[in-house]
């Protein structure tokens, strides 16, 4: 797997299909994985998020989760395949988990949310042993979430909080968490549990599932996708008039 740099953002070029292979090979040989997805709003926070920064720094897999990266890169003449969605290896993954006999536990979104998660993972991969789950709001004892997935012999741990917040809880705690792979999931168990409706494969394709996102709850999505989006075009700008001619595509 090729490692880049773009924005001083670290990212792994791979294919969704080679992640989880990689992934399957790490567990089963119990190296301990820490997995992140970067998108155009997390490349963005990074550039002032000092600790967001270092959290995605420490991840030992980051894929490539944006239309709009996946753009920027071939733009500025790096070849990157596909576009690796988190929400599309959360359910890859949970089908090698079932395949392997390897538990998952599930942490995050809200108490009915993440109830209803487990049970729609459940009766759709039916071999899937779920550990365990618990819901996203537990910060006045971290400690007491760490020890209950620790407890629950769960090899495999996905996180559906809101960045920066998984991303940091993730990092602070990776070697308490006794699992051998994490990974922050974002909304994904809101689509799971059928809370939000994930935008037609065209507008995926087309890059446009941030609209979608607007115009599902436009009061608290509209700012923050301009705000990323002209702050990110700023920067392939910048990254354009640095690079050579030659290496632009």
């Amino acid at each position: 797997m090729k490692r880049i740099e773009l924005f001083s953002c670290p990212m792994d070029v791979a294919t969704g299909r080679e992640t989880v292979e990689l992934v399957k090979n790490r567990v089963e040989a119990r190296r301990f994985t820490q997995h992140v997805v970067v998108n155009v709003a997390k490349v963005v926070h990074m550039q002032h998020d000092v600790v967001l920064a270092a959290s995605i720094r420490a991840c030992d897999i980051i894929n490539i989760d944006g239309m709009g990266v996946v753009w920027a890169a071939r733009l500025l003449g790096v070849e990157v395949p596909e576009r690796v969605a988190g929400v599309d290896l959360f359910d890859d993954l949970l089908a090698m988990a079932a395949e392997r006999g390897l538990p998952v536990f599930l942490l995050g979104a809200t108490p009915e949310v993440v109830q209803a998660t487990a049970e729609i993972v459940a009766q759709r991969y039916h071999r899937l042993i779920v550990a365990g789950y618990h819901h996203g709001y537990f910060w006045d004892d971290e400690h007491a979430i760490v020890e209950k997935i620790q407890a629950s012999g769960a090899r495999l741990l996905f996180v559906a909080i809101t960045s920066p917040k998984k991303e940091n809880f993730i990092n602070r705690w990776r070697d308490q968490l006794g699992v051998d792979f994490v990974m922050g999931v974002g909304g994904t168990f809101d689509v799971v549990a059928g809370k939000v409706r994930r935008a037609p494969v065209w507008m995926q394709r087309s890059g446009l599932e941030w609209l979608y996102r607007v115009i599902q709850e436009p009061g608290r999505m509209w700012r923050r996708y301009l705000t990323t989006n002209l702050q990110f075009a700023g920067l392939v700008f910048k990254a354009v008039l640095r690079t050579p001619p030659s290496q632009t595509r």
